[in-house]
Protein backbone atom coordinates (compact mmCIF):
# COMPACT_ATOMS: atom_id res chain seq x y z
CA UNK A 1 0.00 0.00 0.00
CA UNK A 2 2.57 2.25 1.55
CA UNK A 3 6.42 1.84 0.43
CA UNK A 4 7.32 3.79 3.09
CA UNK A 5 5.36 5.01 6.41
CA UNK A 6 7.03 8.21 7.69
CA UNK A 7 6.16 8.70 11.67
CA UNK A 8 6.99 12.11 13.30
CA UNK A 9 6.69 12.22 17.09
CA UNK A 10 6.42 16.04 18.74
CA UNK A 11 7.90 14.94 22.07
CA UNK A 12 5.54 16.70 24.49
CA UNK A 13 2.75 18.33 22.24
CA UNK A 14 -0.64 17.17 23.65
CA UNK A 15 -4.01 18.70 22.69
CA UNK A 16 -5.94 18.69 26.17
CA UNK A 17 -6.35 16.53 29.47
CA UNK A 18 -7.56 12.79 28.91
CA UNK A 19 -10.74 12.30 31.75
CA UNK A 20 -8.44 10.80 33.82
CA UNK A 21 -5.78 13.72 33.99
CA UNK A 22 -6.99 14.64 37.24
CA UNK A 23 -5.02 11.94 39.05
CA UNK A 24 -2.33 12.59 38.15
CA UNK A 25 -3.06 16.12 38.95
CA UNK A 26 -3.11 17.63 35.33
CA UNK A 27 -6.78 18.75 35.11
CA UNK A 28 -6.24 21.52 33.49
CA UNK A 29 -4.00 20.35 30.72
CA UNK A 30 -3.78 21.24 27.10
CA UNK A 31 -0.56 22.24 26.02
CA UNK A 32 -1.08 23.35 22.45
CA UNK A 33 -3.56 25.49 23.62
CA UNK A 34 -2.07 26.81 26.20
CA UNK A 35 1.13 27.64 24.16
CA UNK A 36 -0.81 29.57 22.00
CA UNK A 37 -3.03 31.41 23.97
CA UNK A 38 0.49 32.63 25.80
CA UNK A 39 1.46 34.13 22.95
CA UNK A 40 -1.75 35.60 21.53
CA UNK A 41 -2.18 32.80 18.82
CA UNK A 42 0.30 30.53 16.63
CA UNK A 43 1.12 30.62 13.30
CA UNK A 44 1.13 27.16 11.72
CA UNK A 45 -0.24 27.34 7.93
CA UNK A 46 1.30 24.27 6.79
CA UNK A 47 -0.13 21.81 9.82
CA UNK A 48 -3.42 23.64 9.35
CA UNK A 49 -3.83 22.21 6.33
CA UNK A 50 -3.45 18.63 7.79
CA UNK A 51 -6.12 19.61 9.26
CA UNK A 52 -4.51 20.86 13.03
CA UNK A 53 -7.82 22.84 13.42
CA UNK A 54 -10.12 20.26 13.32
CA UNK A 55 -8.37 18.60 16.25
CA UNK A 56 -9.04 21.09 18.63
CA UNK A 57 -9.30 25.07 19.19
CA UNK A 58 -6.26 26.74 19.17
CA UNK A 59 -5.74 29.87 18.88
CA UNK A 60 -4.46 31.07 15.45
CA UNK A 61 -5.08 28.41 13.97
CA UNK A 62 -7.70 27.97 11.49
CA UNK A 63 -10.40 25.45 10.50
CA UNK A 64 -10.25 25.10 6.84
CA UNK A 65 -12.92 23.70 4.93
CA UNK A 66 -10.80 21.32 2.70
CA UNK A 67 -7.60 20.17 4.69
CA UNK A 68 -5.10 17.81 2.71
CA UNK A 69 -4.51 15.32 5.63
CA UNK A 70 -6.89 13.61 7.91
CA UNK A 71 -6.80 14.31 11.26
CA UNK A 72 -7.63 13.41 14.69
CA UNK A 73 -6.53 12.61 18.55
CA UNK A 74 -5.25 9.85 20.11
CA UNK A 75 -6.02 8.45 23.66
CA UNK A 76 -3.71 7.04 26.40
CA UNK A 77 -4.65 3.55 27.35
CA UNK A 78 -1.64 2.76 29.12
CA UNK A 79 -1.19 4.06 33.04
CA UNK A 80 1.43 7.07 33.18
CA UNK A 81 2.63 9.41 31.38
CA UNK A 82 6.54 9.53 30.26
CA UNK A 83 7.98 9.22 26.68
CA UNK A 84 8.42 5.22 27.23
CA UNK A 85 4.64 4.84 27.82
CA UNK A 86 3.53 6.95 24.98
CA UNK A 87 6.20 5.69 22.20
CA UNK A 88 5.59 2.23 23.35
CA UNK A 89 1.87 2.32 23.14
CA UNK A 90 2.18 4.19 20.00
CA UNK A 91 4.15 0.92 18.55
CA UNK A 92 1.15 -1.74 20.13
CA UNK A 93 2.32 -2.02 23.83
CA UNK A 94 -0.17 -1.03 25.91
CA UNK A 95 0.86 -1.86 29.82
CA UNK A 96 -1.28 -2.73 32.11
CA UNK A 97 0.64 -1.50 35.04
CA UNK A 98 2.89 1.96 35.18
CA UNK A 99 6.35 1.79 35.92
CA UNK A 100 7.47 2.53 39.65
CA UNK A 101 8.22 6.27 40.73
CA UNK A 102 9.77 7.44 43.64
CA UNK A 103 8.73 11.13 44.07
CA UNK A 104 10.16 10.94 47.79
CA UNK A 105 13.60 9.55 46.31
CA UNK A 106 14.94 6.23 45.77
CA UNK A 107 14.96 3.76 48.90
CA UNK A 108 17.72 3.04 50.84
CA UNK A 109 18.59 -0.21 49.38
CA UNK A 110 18.79 1.41 45.81
CA UNK A 111 21.35 4.22 47.06
CA UNK A 112 23.18 1.87 48.41
CA UNK A 113 23.63 -0.63 45.88
CA UNK A 114 24.27 2.05 43.74
CA UNK A 115 27.45 2.99 46.23
CA UNK A 116 29.15 -0.44 46.37
CA UNK A 117 28.40 -0.80 42.63
CA UNK A 118 30.09 2.66 41.30
CA UNK A 119 32.43 3.45 44.50
CA UNK A 120 30.83 7.16 44.61
CA UNK A 121 28.56 8.56 46.87
CA UNK A 122 25.50 10.46 45.80
CA UNK A 123 24.06 13.86 46.26
CA UNK A 124 20.32 14.67 45.84
CA UNK A 125 18.21 11.94 45.56
CA UNK A 126 15.23 14.04 45.57
CA UNK A 127 13.03 14.74 42.93
CA UNK A 128 13.49 18.22 41.35
CA UNK A 129 13.71 19.75 37.94
CA UNK A 130 16.83 18.94 36.13
CA UNK A 131 17.94 23.02 35.63
CA UNK A 132 17.34 23.65 39.45
CA UNK A 133 19.21 20.48 40.59
CA UNK A 134 22.32 22.07 38.68
CA UNK A 135 21.43 25.29 40.76
CA UNK A 136 21.36 23.67 44.05
CA UNK A 137 23.98 20.96 44.16
CA UNK A 138 26.10 21.97 41.07
CA UNK A 139 28.98 23.38 42.82
CA UNK A 140 28.71 20.93 45.56
CA UNK A 141 29.30 18.10 42.73
CA UNK A 142 32.18 20.54 41.10
CA UNK A 143 34.01 20.52 44.61
CA UNK A 144 33.70 16.86 45.74
CA UNK A 145 32.90 14.79 42.80
CA UNK A 146 29.94 13.09 43.50
CA UNK A 147 27.22 12.13 40.81
CA UNK A 148 23.82 14.27 41.28
CA UNK A 149 20.98 11.63 41.60
CA UNK A 150 17.56 12.99 40.74
CA UNK A 151 14.02 11.45 39.73
CA UNK A 152 10.69 13.25 38.79
CA UNK A 153 6.91 12.27 38.46
CA UNK A 154 8.12 9.91 36.16
CA UNK A 155 9.89 6.22 36.33
CA UNK A 156 13.38 7.84 35.75
CA UNK A 157 16.70 7.60 37.90
CA UNK A 158 18.78 10.44 36.80
CA UNK A 159 22.51 11.38 36.79
CA UNK A 160 24.11 14.20 36.32
CA UNK A 161 27.41 14.86 36.03
CA UNK A 162 30.06 18.14 34.90
CA UNK A 163 32.05 16.74 31.97
CA UNK A 164 35.20 18.10 33.44
CA UNK A 165 34.43 15.66 36.01
CA UNK A 166 32.79 12.78 35.04
CA UNK A 167 33.27 12.54 31.27
CA UNK A 168 30.81 11.20 29.58
CA UNK A 169 31.88 7.61 28.88
CA UNK A 170 32.36 6.88 32.28
CA UNK A 171 28.68 8.61 33.12
CA UNK A 172 28.05 6.32 30.99
CA UNK A 173 28.99 3.02 32.27
CA UNK A 174 27.99 4.54 35.79
CA UNK A 175 24.28 4.70 34.16
CA UNK A 176 24.94 0.59 32.70
CA UNK A 177 25.81 -0.70 36.26
CA UNK A 178 22.38 1.29 37.37
CA UNK A 179 20.60 -0.43 34.86
CA UNK A 180 21.09 -3.49 36.39
CA UNK A 181 20.64 -2.36 39.96
CA UNK A 182 17.25 -1.31 39.13
CA UNK A 183 16.20 -4.51 37.43
CA UNK A 184 14.15 -5.79 40.22
CA UNK A 185 12.59 -2.08 41.19
CA UNK A 186 11.01 -2.11 37.65
CA UNK A 187 12.26 1.82 36.96
CA UNK A 188 11.70 2.62 33.11
CA UNK A 189 14.82 4.77 32.23
CA UNK A 190 18.22 5.94 33.91
CA UNK A 191 19.45 8.82 32.14
CA UNK A 192 22.61 10.58 31.99
CA UNK A 193 22.74 14.49 32.29
CA UNK A 194 26.09 15.62 31.23
CA UNK A 195 26.46 19.12 32.31
CA UNK A 196 29.10 21.63 31.58
CA UNK A 197 29.96 25.50 32.91
CA UNK A 198 31.57 27.52 35.36
CA UNK A 199 29.75 27.93 38.06
CA UNK A 200 25.75 28.00 39.39
CA UNK A 201 24.71 31.37 37.38
CA UNK A 202 26.28 29.28 33.82
CA UNK A 203 25.74 25.85 34.34
CA UNK A 204 24.03 23.80 31.38
CA UNK A 205 23.42 20.27 30.09
CA UNK A 206 25.44 19.43 27.27
CA UNK A 207 23.95 17.39 23.97
CA UNK A 208 25.26 14.02 25.69
CA UNK A 209 22.29 12.82 27.42
CA UNK A 210 21.68 9.08 26.98
CA UNK A 211 18.61 7.11 28.03
CA UNK A 212 19.03 3.78 29.07
CA UNK A 213 15.55 2.72 28.61
CA UNK A 214 14.10 -0.94 29.84
CA UNK A 215 13.47 -3.45 26.82
CA UNK A 216 10.21 -3.16 25.20
CA UNK A 217 7.86 -6.51 25.95
CA UNK A 218 7.35 -8.74 22.47
CA UNK A 219 5.54 -8.37 20.09
CA UNK A 220 5.66 -5.10 19.38
CA UNK A 221 5.59 -2.66 16.13
CA UNK A 222 9.11 -2.70 15.47
CA UNK A 223 10.08 -6.00 15.84
CA UNK A 224 7.82 -7.22 14.05
CA UNK A 225 8.70 -5.20 10.95
CA UNK A 226 12.36 -6.44 11.40
CA UNK A 227 10.89 -10.03 12.18
CA UNK A 228 9.42 -9.52 8.54
CA UNK A 229 12.18 -8.38 6.53
CA UNK A 230 10.63 -4.66 6.66
CA UNK A 231 13.44 -2.24 7.50
CA UNK A 232 13.26 0.06 10.69
CA UNK A 233 15.04 3.49 10.92
CA UNK A 234 15.00 5.52 14.35
CA UNK A 235 15.87 9.37 14.45
CA UNK A 236 16.50 11.40 17.73
CA UNK A 237 15.94 9.49 20.78
CA UNK A 238 13.96 6.46 19.40
CA UNK A 239 16.95 4.44 19.74
CA UNK A 240 17.24 4.84 23.16
CA UNK A 241 13.37 4.63 23.93
CA UNK A 242 13.12 1.30 22.39
CA UNK A 243 16.12 0.21 24.10
CA UNK A 244 17.48 -0.68 20.35
CA UNK A 245 15.02 -3.75 20.21
CA UNK A 246 13.55 -4.03 16.86
CA UNK A 247 15.66 -1.35 15.10
CA UNK A 248 18.01 -2.33 11.85
CA UNK A 249 19.51 1.50 12.09
CA UNK A 250 19.29 4.16 13.83
CA UNK A 251 20.80 7.73 13.95
CA UNK A 252 20.97 10.10 17.50
CA UNK A 253 19.79 14.13 17.28
CA UNK A 254 20.98 17.22 19.77
CA UNK A 255 18.12 18.85 18.57
CA UNK A 256 15.10 19.85 16.49
CA UNK A 257 16.96 20.74 13.68
CA UNK A 258 19.46 17.81 13.72
CA UNK A 259 16.33 15.61 14.13
CA UNK A 260 14.51 17.31 10.72
CA UNK A 261 17.82 17.38 8.86
CA UNK A 262 18.83 13.82 9.67
CA UNK A 263 15.68 12.80 8.87
CA UNK A 264 15.82 13.94 5.41
CA UNK A 265 19.28 12.29 4.86
CA UNK A 266 17.64 9.48 5.83
CA UNK A 267 14.86 9.57 3.51
CA UNK A 268 17.79 10.01 1.13
CA UNK A 269 18.44 6.00 1.14
CA UNK A 270 16.05 4.15 2.92
CA UNK A 271 14.22 3.19 0.10
CA UNK A 272 11.21 0.99 2.22
CA UNK A 273 9.95 0.68 5.73
CA UNK A 274 9.34 2.86 8.73
CA UNK A 275 11.72 6.34 9.66
CA UNK A 276 10.25 6.81 13.33
CA UNK A 277 11.67 10.22 14.63
CA UNK A 278 11.47 12.21 17.90
CA UNK A 279 11.76 15.80 17.91
CA UNK A 280 12.56 16.39 21.56
CA UNK A 281 12.97 20.38 21.91
CA UNK A 282 9.31 20.71 22.70
CA UNK A 283 9.54 18.74 25.81
CA UNK A 284 13.16 19.23 27.15
CA UNK A 285 14.22 22.73 26.16
CA UNK A 286 10.48 24.41 26.52
CA UNK A 287 8.15 21.92 28.23
CA UNK A 288 9.76 21.21 31.52
CA UNK A 289 11.54 24.84 31.46
CA UNK A 290 8.12 26.40 31.67
CA UNK A 291 8.79 28.53 28.39
CA UNK A 292 5.49 28.72 26.52
CA UNK A 293 7.04 31.75 23.93
CA UNK A 294 10.23 28.87 23.15
CA UNK A 295 7.64 26.37 22.91
CA UNK A 296 5.58 28.43 20.39
CA UNK A 297 8.67 29.36 18.28
CA UNK A 298 9.65 25.68 18.02
CA UNK A 299 6.64 24.84 16.80
CA UNK A 300 6.34 27.74 14.01
CA UNK A 301 9.84 26.54 13.25
CA UNK A 302 8.61 22.82 12.44
CA UNK A 303 6.00 24.14 10.62
CA UNK A 304 8.10 25.97 8.45
CA UNK A 305 10.62 23.15 7.98
CA UNK A 306 7.33 20.63 7.15
CA UNK A 307 6.52 21.58 3.23
CA UNK A 308 10.41 20.61 2.81
CA UNK A 309 9.71 17.36 4.08
CA UNK A 310 6.42 16.35 2.13
CA UNK A 311 7.98 17.98 -0.65
CA UNK A 312 11.07 15.37 0.18
CA UNK A 313 8.12 12.65 0.11
CA UNK A 314 7.59 10.01 -2.62
CA UNK A 315 4.41 9.37 -4.00
CA UNK A 316 4.04 5.62 -2.06
CA UNK A 317 5.03 7.40 1.28
CA UNK A 318 2.67 7.88 4.15
CA UNK A 319 3.32 10.83 6.72
CA UNK A 320 2.18 10.59 10.42
CA UNK A 321 2.60 13.07 12.71
CA UNK A 322 1.84 12.90 16.55
CA UNK A 323 3.07 13.38 20.05
CA UNK A 324 3.87 10.90 22.86
CA UNK A 325 2.28 12.86 25.80
CA UNK A 326 1.29 16.28 26.88
CA UNK A 327 4.45 18.54 28.62
CA UNK A 328 1.93 22.13 29.45
CA UNK A 329 4.16 25.22 30.51
CA UNK A 330 1.58 27.05 31.83
CA UNK A 331 0.10 24.35 34.51
CA UNK A 332 1.74 23.93 38.26
CA UNK A 333 5.05 21.98 37.96
CA UNK A 334 7.40 21.05 35.39
CA UNK A 335 6.65 17.29 34.68
CA UNK A 336 4.54 15.85 31.59
CA UNK A 337 0.91 16.11 31.64
CA UNK A 338 -1.76 13.57 30.60
CA UNK A 339 -3.52 14.33 27.50
CA UNK A 340 -5.09 13.51 24.44
CA UNK A 341 -2.22 13.79 21.42
CA UNK A 342 -3.29 14.73 17.55
CA UNK A 343 -2.94 12.53 14.81
CA UNK A 344 -2.53 14.00 11.62
CA UNK A 345 -1.81 11.71 8.10
CA UNK A 346 -0.93 12.79 4.48
CA UNK A 347 0.51 12.00 1.84
CA UNK A 348 2.80 13.89 -0.72
CA UNK A 349 0.37 14.78 -3.11
CA UNK A 350 -2.15 15.28 0.10
CA UNK A 351 -5.34 13.65 0.96
CA UNK A 352 -9.12 14.08 0.95
CA UNK A 353 -9.66 15.71 4.58
CA UNK A 354 -11.43 12.54 6.96
CA UNK A 355 -12.11 12.78 10.50
CA UNK A 356 -10.36 10.28 12.20
CA UNK A 357 -12.51 10.84 15.45
CA UNK A 358 -11.23 10.28 18.79
CA UNK A 359 -8.94 7.19 18.95
CA UNK A 360 -9.29 4.83 22.08
CA UNK A 361 -5.53 3.95 21.85
CA UNK A 362 -2.28 5.53 20.65
CA UNK A 363 -1.05 2.04 19.66
CA UNK A 364 -3.67 2.59 16.39
CA UNK A 365 -0.95 3.80 14.85
CA UNK A 366 1.24 0.79 15.17
CA UNK A 367 -1.73 -1.06 14.14
CA UNK A 368 -2.10 0.81 11.18
CA UNK A 369 1.49 0.62 9.84
CA UNK A 370 1.70 -3.18 10.36
CA UNK A 371 -1.31 -3.24 8.62
CA UNK A 372 0.09 -1.13 5.80
CA UNK A 373 2.91 -4.58 5.78
CA UNK A 374 0.01 -6.96 5.96
CA UNK A 375 1.05 -7.63 9.29
CA UNK A 376 -0.88 -7.41 12.81
CA UNK A 377 -0.77 -6.34 16.26
CA UNK A 378 -2.47 -7.70 18.92
CA UNK A 379 -3.58 -3.94 20.61
CA UNK A 380 -4.82 -1.49 18.63
CA UNK A 381 -7.41 -0.20 15.82
CA UNK A 382 -5.62 0.91 11.80
CA UNK A 383 -7.29 3.47 9.92
CA UNK A 384 -5.42 3.11 7.53
CA UNK A 385 -9.26 2.17 5.19
CA UNK A 386 -10.13 5.47 6.36
CA UNK A 387 -7.07 6.88 4.42
CA UNK A 388 -7.50 4.53 1.65
CA UNK A 389 -11.42 5.68 1.34
CA UNK A 390 -10.35 8.69 -0.56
Amino acid sequence: MFKRIIIIVLDGVGVGALPDAATYGDRDAATLQHVAMTVGGLRLPNLERLGLGRIAPIQGVRVLADPRGCWGKMAERSPGKDSVTGHWELAGIVLDQPFATYPEGFPEEIISAFIVATGLRPLGNVAASGTDILRQLGEEHLKTGRPIVYTSSDSVFQIAAHEEIIPREELYAICRKTEKILQPYNVCRVIARPFSGAGAADFFRTNGRHDFSLKPPRPNLLQLLSEHGVETFGVGKIHDLYAGAGLNDFLLSSGNRDGMAKMLTVLSHVESGLIMTNLVDFDMLYGHRLDARGFAGALEEFDAWLPRLIETLRQDDLLIVTADHGCDPTTPGTDHTREYIPLLVTTKKGLDGVDLGTRKSFADVGASVAENFRLHLEHGQSFLSSLLLN
